[in-house]
């Protein structure tokens, strides 16, 4: 496949049913992590930016603006980033890079002063990208994804990951 130029893509805000499609749950049981995603969505809560390349979503970025745990979303001035994906056969074209500073240019528009995002220890290249983009201050480590939720709608326990924030 050929490079993608940003300038052909969009981001946009994405549907529920874009973020379903997208996860793999077209004619099956949402899990308890879609469920909680789709409801703050449906909330106001969260919002999901998807990547548009001619109509398809190639990339997605959720944010949260509000969660139980304050140091990642507070309702106020801060927001979480979080389930950021660029679909395989788009990577390493700068596609990640223009949807991350596309949402939080949109999110410093709407008032927030900071962001963080989650990433797990292994993930080389996700650290690599976000100590680029500006997350450079190391929050915490974690031991559950406030996110990623099991049946009771409670945060699911981890491997440790680091939260990294932004001041924008």
């Amino acid at each position: 496949m050929t490079g993608i130029e940003t300038a052909k893509c969009v981001v946009r805000i994405g549907t529920i049913e874009e973020m379903i499609n997208a996860w793999g749950y077209c004619n099956r049981e949402l899990s308890s992590t879609a469920e909680f995603f789709a409801d703050s969505i449906s909330k106001g809560s969260a919002v999901f930016y998807a990547l548009d390349y001619q109509g398809k979503v190639i990339g997605e970025l959720y944010v949260f603006f509000e969660l139980d745990d304050k140091d990642f979303a507070n309702a106020e001035e801060k927001a979480y980033l979080c389930a950021f994906r660029i679909g395989r056969e788009y990577q390493h074209q700068g596609l990640g890079t223009y949807l991350i500073t596309s949402v939080m240019q949109k999110l410093q528009e709407q008032g927030i002063k900071r962001v963080t995002i989650g990433v797990d220890k292994r993930e080389e290249d996700n650290i690599r990208l976000y100590r680029r983009l500006g997350f450079n201050e190391k929050i915490k480590d974690c031991v559950s994804d406030p996110c990623d939720v099991d049946s009771d709608m409670n945060p699911k326990k981890c491997e440790s990951f680091w939260l990294l924030q932004k001041e924008l």
